[in-house]
């Protein structure tokens, strides 16, 4: 009985809700989330969070009776053309294959999402309301359907419920126009309302609302089951708007300003730092930080028109570091450094949402740097 208990709940359920709070289509063109290895119809026995899933988190994983590693990074990016056991990704891939281990990737969409990665790197740096540094563009849809009287409140809750009306802050958000829809059905329709060969007017309502790119199919099969009318007349518009809720890095301010010698030390400290990267100190004090977790020197440009005095984040080359511009103090802590935040991140959120198995945190340390 207690085996039953374990195993009823399947992979595919913790996919499902890891994607309801990431989703992937938020991730970049180049990546590579989702499921790489293994069946989701399979019952779940335990679940290993990592950083980056490699040999020795997949015995990890062997060891601690998981057969499901939740990892930040891929194993996998480009395509597998051959497994032959000739690098490290195809050996970790062939083992966990061979141990039934299934391999979950949640990278770039957990980076795009408000309370993903830069969230966890941002409570790890102290810093307060906090907002996304380069929000995400053409990601919202704007819905029209047209709605008789009597159905609206049915359809526009079905819309919300799925996700639609949500602008930054605020939800079931609408926009509601009174007007008289005309129809004629023809011999082979089945209208709800009218006869055939009658031309019809009828009382209805313009309802718009605002639907990001991720839950538009949702949002599409709601409205079509929740409408009373056979055809669902309706339009999909999508729209320029920045949203503030999906985007890469974050800026936010301290509770109060301090020294930048005082807050790098904090830095150090929070993230158990060994060293630290940084360009000239132009700036006394610190009360405005941006960051980002992982790879952020493609966002440097917005850190200083966001009027930070420090950005935090990793992987910076050698001339970029000249591109400062003498307005903005770059901290490079590191890739592992700045991401490892992730590794309690996952455990918490699947561990407060299924309670049928364990959720354990890798103790393998993957990052491939090493400091003298």
């Amino acid at each position: 009985m207690q085996n039953n208990r374990i195993m009823a709940t399947k992979i595919k359920e913790v996919i499902h809700y890891l994607e309801s709070w990431a989703p992937p289509g938020l991730q970049e063109s180049y990546d590579n989330s989702g499921l790489i290895v293994g069946n989701k119809d399979n019952g779940v026995k335990g679940v290993l969070v990592a950083l980056d899933c490699t040999e020795a988190v997949v015995d990890e994983a062997q060891r601690l009776n998981c057969n499901l590693i939740v990892a930040h990074h891929p194993i996998v990016f480009g395509g597998l053309k051959r497994l032959t056991g000739s690098n490290y990704v195809q050996r970790t891939v062939i083992k966990a294959i061979q141990n039934d281990i299934a391999i979950y990737a949640i990278h770039t969409n957990l980076d795009n999402i408000a309370t993903g990665v830069n969230a966890a790197m941002g409570e790890v740096l102290g810093v307060e309301s906090s907002k996304i540094l380069r929000p995400m563009h053409q990601k919202i849809w704007s819905l029209t359907v047209y709605v008789p009287f009597d159905h609206l409140e049915m359809v526009e809750k079905a819309l919300f419920d799925a996700g639609a009306g949500a602008i930054g802050n605020y939800v079931e958000c609408s926009f509601k126009m009174a007007g008289k829809g005309a129809f004629k059905p023809t011999a082979n329709a089945n209208p709800v309302l009218g006869s055939a060969g009658v031309r019809e007017f009828i009382d209805e309502f313009k309802l718009e609302v605002m639907v990001p790119d991720w839950r538009r199919s949702w949002v599409q099969q709601a409205m079509e089951l929740a409408h009373p009318y056979e055809v669902v007349a309706h339009q999909w518009t999508l729209i320029d708007n920045a949203h503030q809720e999906v985007g890469a890095g974050m800026v936010g301010e301290l509770s109060e300003a301090m020294p930048i010698l005082e807050f790098m030390q904090g830095v150090k400290d929070r993230f158990q730092l060994k060293m630290i990267k940084h360009t000239e100190l132009y700036h006394e004090k610190v009360s405005k930080v941006a960051w980002c977790g992982g790879s952020g020197d493609f966002l440097l440009e917005d850190a200083i028109r966001s009027g930070a005095q420090v950005f935090v984040s990793a992987d910076f080359k050698y001339h970029r570091f000249f591109d400062h511009e003498s307005k903005i103090v770059i901290l490079d802590i590191g890739h592992y450094e700045t991401e490892k935040c992730v590794i309690d991140l996952l455990n918490v959120a699947i561990g407060q949402k299924f309670t049928t198995f364990a959720v354990h945190k890798t103790g393998v340390n993957t990052n491939p740097v090493q400091y003298f």
